[in-house]
């Protein structure tokens, strides 16, 4: 497979749009060198498993009554509606208090996110505060959980879960730097000898059929912005390390688990962005556990 890193903004906003975030084959039998040509399929557009499709909130589905369809009254003999004279706003009256819902997972997270740190004061006793509030929020922001109201429900619960539960002790590293991805709880952090130099943060690997594998390697290739053909996507930050299958910022939810890559760890912009940053060809990358449902 032959990669073009060169291409015309119509291309890469048609990739874009038709395709999505891309998703990796593994191919043990590839080259590995690094060379820029020579390389196998990175990437398979995720649209074909609903990665297009748009965010789910972070609540429970619920019908919406639809609107009356009763007609306005009309004053008589006039033929047009009637209409209540509106009250004037009263001056200095109070706004009504802001704040957010509470989720159903409130208590979890709030010690999850204690346990965390960071994020601000919360109490862990399963009630919303305005300081719980502000907490929650910070925390649905910075991993990008839609929409950051502040409200406690399950993907903001299982994302803490998953943070909080993170041994970076698990790691195996050497010298100089290393990339540790846990599939069990898919999040990925890095460290520096014994100290960790980013903190564990989420990702997305391969889904069933295509599990991200696990094991020792290096980064053998790396790219800003790497053009993946025949599939057609953009690989931002592509930092590559075994086969096809390489580190890259993601277009898409992240929190969908119901889609996959085709093996790459997909990252949140910043995330990607921040290991681009850390990385070089030679960077060691531990790869532990297995992805559930592979």
């Amino acid at each position: 497979m032959v990669l073009a890193r060169h291409g015309t903004g119509l291309i890469t906003l048609a990739a874009v749009v038709l395709f999505g975030a891309g998703a990796c084959a593994f191919d043990p039998q590839s080259d590995q060198s690094g060379a820029a040509g020579g390389l196998p399929p990175v990437e398979v557009a995720e649209d074909a498993t609903g990665a297009s499709a748009p965010p789910a909130p972070d609540r429970e589905a619920s019908a919406t009554p639809s609107p009356r369809t009763t007609p306005p009254k009309r004053a008589p003999g006039t033929g047009t509606p009637t209409e209540k004279p509106k009250k004037p706003a009263k001056s200095g009256s109070p706004k009504a208090p802001t704040g957010c819902p509470q989720g159903e997972r409130q208590r979890e997270v709030e010690g999850y996110l204690a346990r965390l740190g960071g994020f601000g004061r919360v109490t862990v006793d399963g009630r919303q505060s305005a300081a719980d509030c502000a907490a929650i929020k910070k925390f649905q922001r910075r991993y990008d959980i839609r929409p950051a109201e502040g409200r406690a429900g399950p993907t903001t619960a299982d994302v803490a879960r998953r943070l909080a539960r993170t041994d970076t002790g698990k790691c195996r590293t050497g010298s100089g730097t290393t990339f540790c991805v846990d599939l069990t709880l898919q999040t990925v952090w890095a460290m520096r000898g014994d100290t960790v130099v980013m903190a564990p943060t989420v990702t997305r690997t391969g889904m069933s059929g295509y599990a991200t594998p696990a094991g020792t390697y290096k980064v053998n290739f790396r790219n800003t912005r790497e053009w993946s053909d025949p599939y057609e996507v953009w690989l931002p930050y592509w930092q590559r390390f075994v086969g096809g299958i390489g580190f890259h910022e993601t277009t898409t939810y992240l929190h969908n688990k119901g889609i996959g890559s085709h093996g790459c760890v997909n990252l949140l912009p910043a995330d990607a962005r921040r290991m681009w940053q850390l990385g070089k060809v030679g960077t060691r990358v531990h790869v532990l556990g297995r992805r559930p449902g592979t």
